[in-house]
């Protein structure tokens, strides 16, 4: 199913910012809606709620896990700015148990412009070819990973029977089918690689996020994005994930920093 049927959302009707979804089936990790979906999901009501095409930061807080099914998504408009547009939105289950509550501002990035200084630069990843897909293997092969195209630097890959001692998570980034990226996508794409923690060497299991911020700088050209996240703290039961997403001009696309709790065994 192409992304944009699988976050589409439908207002109900008489009802100001109230909005109907369907989290779809496959969009899942373990039979849970991976955490980039559900917020993509309800920043498409968002977006829809406020007529800004463009989140430039959105902050998630996981309530409970979501499975597939209906949703229903609450979106207020908090301020109403010449550039911004800033909206709160909270989505709810069929049994009425809220799953999201989520914070954002909107706006269009094809206005954006000004001063430039890039500290950094995009990982060095081996062509598409040579890195390793997710689908199909014995040892991890989550159904999120049949509806996008995710491709694991060869030395991050092997987690599952032989972490890499560093708690990174490298990749390449796509929607299948030549399905265009746009800035919904790229929030999908700030949580869609395993967990960086997978190759750190300590006795984990999944990492349940907490909550999750994205910062959108640019709709990204049209090709792979490339990603990097990492974590450098794992601490107190909670560790951190910072990502970078560069897209196939070499633009810093998007950031995000989430926060996870470490389960262990």
């Amino acid at each position: 199913m192409r992304f944009d049927e699988a976050t589409a959302t439908t207002p109900v009707e008489g009802s100001i910012g109230l909005t109907k979804a369907n989290l779809r089936d496959g969009w899942s990790i373990n039979g849970n809606a991976n955490g980039g979906y559900l917020i993509a999901v309800a920043a498409r009501a968002m977006v829809n709620h406020v007529g800004r095409p463009d989140p430039v930061t959105i902050t998630a807080h996981f309530l409970a896990p979501g499975s597939p099914g209906p949703v229903t998504i609450q979106t207020r408009t908090v301020k109403e700015g010449r550039r911004f547009a800033t909206a709160t939105a909270s989505m709810t289950n069929a049994d009425g148990r809220q799953l999201l509550q989520v914070l954002g501002a909107f706006t269009d990035l094809t206005k954006a412009s000004g001063p430039e200084l890039v500290d950094a630069m995009p990982p060095d990843l081996p062509p598409v070819e040579d890195c390793d897909s997710l689908v199909d293997r014995q040892d991890f092969s989550p159904e999120l990973f049949r509806q996008i195209e995710v491709r694991l630097h060869p030395e991050d890959s092997q987690f599952a029977v032989k972490p890499s001692g560093v708690a990174r998570s490298r990749g390449w980034f796509r929607l299948p089918n030549d399905e265009p990226m746009d800035t919904l996508a790229l929030v999908m794409a700030t949580d869609a690689l395993p967990p960086t923690v997978f190759n750190a060497n300590l006795p984990l299991r999944w990492v349940p996020t907490v909550e999750l911020t994205a910062h959108l700088r640019a709709r990204p050209a049209p090709g792979w994005l490339r990603c990097e996240f990492r974590t450098r703290f794992v601490t107190g039961g909670f560790l951190e994930e910072d990502g970078l997403v560069w897209d196939s001009t070499d633009q810093l696309v998007a950031q995000s920093r989430q926060l996870a709790l470490v389960p262990v065994g």
